[in-house]
């Protein structure tokens, strides 16, 4: 099997819902971060010989294969592929191991890959309300299927945590994301989005505005105001509010992944290596704890320990899913998710896993660090998990 490495990683800065992204379509995102690799890395564009994007509501704008869409949107040649798929909020992590795979086994030499969504014109859920039950009653009868919220909720329930400090890890994730976007530690990795280029046709006056950093950090952020703030899932007794969950978001990111042997012949250098890939199953009621497995299946088949890893990435898709794993693996919060995560910085669902992969490589080359991992949780019971090897 051939190594894998990554080249270069971009994302766009999230837009929070609503707001400065919200008339830009998703492939057209797409063309935007998959045009900075080319022209960051300055490779042909006659090289990459596929791309991967994951995405999640597959429906309306995004039903046609965003990847695809998103190559010819781009202006690249139409004899390039593209594939989209879905492993729902582990979708872009997901599209960066399908690449990784494909390059390690030889079928390719050369990938983008990454992931697309615009949770402000394509709601979330969309897909769902198409066409019958979304679980089946054979599913049913061996599994109680609730809300992600829901499952929220009982993991808060099992860990016995505390409104409080669930508030708490919030208000620490705004502020660890502002006090990023402030020292400019996000700045090389984005592009930025010119509005007036990008954005839907209409006879609106040119904006002029172009968008070069995550507008979602809230800098009024209390805990005060979290603790204020309503619950969502369970009106009586809960602790779960959209103040201690990810935002819904706009944005899109993507790596360029090819083999070792490739970057040395197109004299490009590496960042990273992609030393090891999982994905696992988890309990579908509780639904949010496969990140604890697939982290666990990672180092046992590294022969790493938690402390061998310098930094770790899990999507605080609720704020409860950090917390229960940094109970399990013993973990400091000082290691985990050190510039903010989800809560702050926006869960865009399909991009996600590689918008984190993209800060996850920035952050550990900052440090110096050797080896850094991301964990993922997703509907159905699912984890993702990627480890990285700093190469330069």
């Amino acid at each position: 099997m051939r190594d894998v490495v990554i080249v270069d990683a971009v994302r766009t800065p999230t837009g929070r819902f609503r707001g400065s992204l919200k008339d830009v379509r998703a492939d057209h995102l797409g063309a935007i971060v998959l045009n900075a690799l080319v022209a960051r890395t300055g490779i042909s564009v006659n090289e990459i010989n596929d791309v991967v994007f994951g995405c999640v509501t597959q429906v309306g704008e995004q039903c046609g294969n965003v990847a695809r869409t998103s190559v010819l949107s781009a202006g690249w040649p139409e004899t390039i592929p593209g594939v989209s798929i879905d492993r729902k909020c582990g979708s872009g992590e997901a599209a960066v191991q399908l690449a990784a795979a494909q390059i390690a086994m030889g079928t390719f030499d050369v990938i983008a890959a990454g992931g697309v969504e615009n949770m402000s014109r394509v709601p979330m859920g969309g897909n769902r309300d198409v066409h019958g039950e979304t679980f089946g009653w054979r599913l049913r009868e061996r599994f109680e299927m609730v809300s992600q919220g829901e499952a929220a909720e009982r993991i808060t329930d099992l860990w016995k945590l505390t409104r409080a400090e669930l508030d708490a890890f919030s208000l620490e994730s705004h502020r660890r994301a502002i006090q990023a976007i402030d020292e400019g530690r996000f700045d090389s990795q984005i592009t930025s989005v010119d509005l007036d280029a990008w954005r839907e046709k209409s006879d609106a006056a040119p904006s002029g505005v172009v968008l070069t950093k995550d507008e979602t950090p809230r800098r009024d952020t209390t805990l005060e105001r979290l603790s204020g703030l309503k619950t969502v899932f369970r009106p009586e007794g809960g602790r779960v509010t959209a103040g201690n969950s990810s935002q819904i978001s706009d944005g899109a990111a993507a790596l360029l992944l090819m083999s070792a042997d490739k970057a040395k012949e197109l004299g490009l250098k590496p960042r990273a290596r992609i030393r090891m890939a999982t994905v696992v199953g988890s309990d579908p009621t509780l639904m949010l704890t496969g990140p604890i497995g697939a982290t666990r299946k990672i180092l046992a088949k590294t022969g790493l320990t938690t402390a061998d890893v310098d930094i770790f990435e899990v999507n605080e898709a609720f704020a409860p899913v950090p917390m229960v794993w940094m109970k399990e693996l013993g973990v400091s919060h000082e290691k985990l998710n050190v510039n903010g995560g989800a809560v702050a910085l926006g869960h865009p669902l399909g991009a996600s896993g590689a918008r984190i992969m993209t800060t996850m490589l920035n952050e550990l080359e900052r440090r110096g660090g050797t080896f850094a991992m991301q964990s993922i949780c997703c509907a159905g019971g699912l984890g993702t998990a990627t480890l990285l090897e700093r190469l330069n």
